[in-house]
């Protein structure tokens, strides 16, 4: 927010399908460790849509920074796979990343 974005926090995967469903956004950020599932669940059901927010670029955040594990979120869906802590900069250049089509 403090870089001008319009940033929405839901807490599970349910709440951001919902939302992503009532409107496309620019970029998706998404914790892997959403409850009761997974960011992999929201970003499989997300390319699954048949809207054209099926596109939207999405970042994987996680705890978890193995190169397998980055190899597993992309392969899921992520354009991006960012361990946990991030600073800004860093989430804010892989946003900017991902809206330019640029995998990381």
């Amino acid at each position: 927010q403090s870089s001008g974005a319009l940033v929405e926090a839901v807490d599970t995967a349910k709440g951001a399908f919902e939302s992503l469903s009532l409107a496309a956004p620019d970029v998706l950020v998404s914790d892997i460790g959403l409850p009761p599932e997974s960011g992999y669940d929201l970003i499989r059901k997300v390319r699954a849509m048949t809207s054209d927010t099926k596109k939207v670029p999405a970042i994987a955040l996680t705890a978890v920074a193995t190169e397998n594990d980055r190899k597993l979120s992309l392969s899921a869906g992520f354009q991006a796979h960012l361990a946990k802590p991030v600073e800004p900069g860093d989430l804010l250049k892989a946003i900017k990343g991902v809206i330019n089509g640029k995998r990381k």
